[in-house]
């Protein structure tokens, strides 16, 4: 449905990068808005902003503005509703042996060389690479409030495997970004970590998955699509898919 825009949305400034290049779709530029850093964006505002389609990055809360392109569509999974398909199931099988745990703080000297060996070796393309400590920090590492930021670890036997940073919203939870060990890809890590947090906003009694942006022809934003139903956000409102 459609959101009315409260006062406090409405005096919110945004301001646009300079165009550069797409990550997704290299043949087109990006232009991204993003909400004023200044302003005192409580978790009420972060709320709103989220169920009109913006994400989080570190202290940034942004959405794609690149005059007509209009691939990036916001998406989220109907966790209620959904249903794993034949695969999805076989991945929570293969990963039937892994302790997940939700916790408020983590250890940064165990997780940052995860998050290092995982960009390294699954993002070498991309404007993360390469990776260093502050980018780690600033992106991942800073909570965006307290009690807002969690972190599902993924562990083998006290082995730290993967970790799904996620924010809790007022009907859902919000992937901010997973890394896991690029040597156990045949866990299908990521698939394994949206899977779970589908779980955990069911155990909270929420309604949603927020997945980020959905773009047709990129190959690597496919998997999103993958998880049914799915609801996009299209002209101001979000639309249930299959």
């Amino acid at each position: 449905m459609t959101r009315d825009i409260s006062p406090d949305l409405a005096k919110i400034r945004l301001f646009l990068t300079e165009p550069h290049a797409c990550s997704y779709l290299p043949d087109r530029q990006a232009t991204t808005a993003f909400v004023d850093p200044k302003i005192d964006t409580n978790i009420d505002i972060y709320n709103d902003l989220s169920d009109l389609g913006f994400r989080r990055s570190g202290r940034y809360l942004y959405t794609p503005r690149c005059g007509s392109c209009k691939a990036c569509i916001p998406i989220r999974i109907d966790a209620i509703d959904f249903r794993p398909s034949r695969q999805q199931r076989k991945c929570l099988n293969r990963n039937a042996d892994l302790a997940v745990n939700i916790v408020n703080t983590i250890d940064r000297e165990e997780h940052y060389p995860l998050y290092e060996r995982y960009i390294s070796a699954r993002h070498q393309d991309g404007d993360m690479h390469p990776p260093s400590r502050n980018q780690y920090e600033d992106f991942i590492g800073r909570p965006w409030q307290e009690g807002t930021t969690a972190f599902m670890e993924f562990r083998k036997d006290g082995e730290l495997l993967g970790c799904a940073v996620i924010d809790w919203l007022r009907m859902g939870a919000s992937a901010i970004y997973t890394y896991f060990d690029p040597a156990e890809d045949r866990r299908s890590l990521g698939t394994f970590a949206i899977l779970q947090q589908i779980e955990a906003v069911l155990a909270r009694n929420l309604d949603y998955v927020y997945l980020g942006f959905w773009i047709r022809d990129s190959a690597k934003m496919s998997y999103k699509i993958k998880f049914k139903p799915a609801e996009l956000f299209i002209n101001d409102q979000w639309m249930r898919l299959g």
